[in-house]
């Protein structure tokens, strides 16, 4: 008797829980059941990124060859500058003609910007290869697109700078009394004219670049 009253004493003391009620019928609740599509939800995202994956892949893809193909445009243009002399047939023992890009500093910063932009794209193309084994990855192209835009502004600034000076060179100007040398040194000018212009589709697939990383990008968000 004391036990059955030690026990409906220490019921009484406990504080009363109120438990969920389950579905008898069912004998689970219905407010942790899945949605009836759920599988179809689930089956629906994964078709979605393993195409978004396949689509970036292709990007990717492209931006290794765009990559490549810039890199090999700066490093040509920045070869062709620096082996650019010429120097005229007629001179005397204490005076010759000779025309060299180290006798223009612009020339000079044109060879050592599209040196460094060429340098830059070789070492990037791991990090391209990185995006086409990754393809949602979103730091490898950021870290791209950052110093895409740097190097696509010094290819430009170097181009222009230049292009500036070979126009000078072809045309000359009366103002200024600049003499077009060109008619002198037709062979160094073709050969700085075709240097620039290399440099100018290096500038051009940079941009290109930078486009195709901000693209992907933006459908990564």
């Amino acid at each position: 008797m004391d036990i059955e009253k030690a026990a409906s004493r220490r019921e009484e003391e406990e504080p009363i829980v109120q438990r969920p009620k389950l579905d008898k019928g069912k004998g689970k609740a219905h407010v942790f059941a899945p949605p009836m599509n759920y599988n179809r939800i689930m089956d629906k995202h994964k078709q979605e990124k393993v195409s978004a994956a396949g689509w970036k892949r292709g990007v990717a893809i492209f931006d290794f060859v765009l990559r490549l193909i810039a890199a090999i445009t700066a490093m040509a243009a920045a070869a062709k500058m620096a082996t650019t002399q010429e120097t005229l047939p007629f001179f005397t023992q204490f005076l010759q003609f000779q025309a060299d890009y180290t006798d223009l500093p612009t020339m000079s910063s044109f060879v050592i910007v599209n040196s460094i932009v060429g340098g830059y794209l070789t070492l990037s193309l791991p990090f391209s290869i990185v995006c086409i084994l990754r393809p949602l990855a979103v730091p490898p192209r950021l870290f791209l697109i950052i110093c895409d835009t740097a190097m696509m502004g010094l290819t430009m600034m170097a181009a222009s700078a230049s292009a500036a000076i070979v126009y000078l060179a072809h045309n000359g100007n009366s103002s200024s009394n600049w003499l077009p040398v060109c008619q002198q040194f037709g062979d160094f000018c073709q050969g700085t004219s075709g240097a620039v212009v290399a440099s100018f589709i290096a500038a051009t697939l940079l941009m290109f670049l930078v486009i195709l990383s901000a693209f992907a990008l933006k459908r990564s968000t």
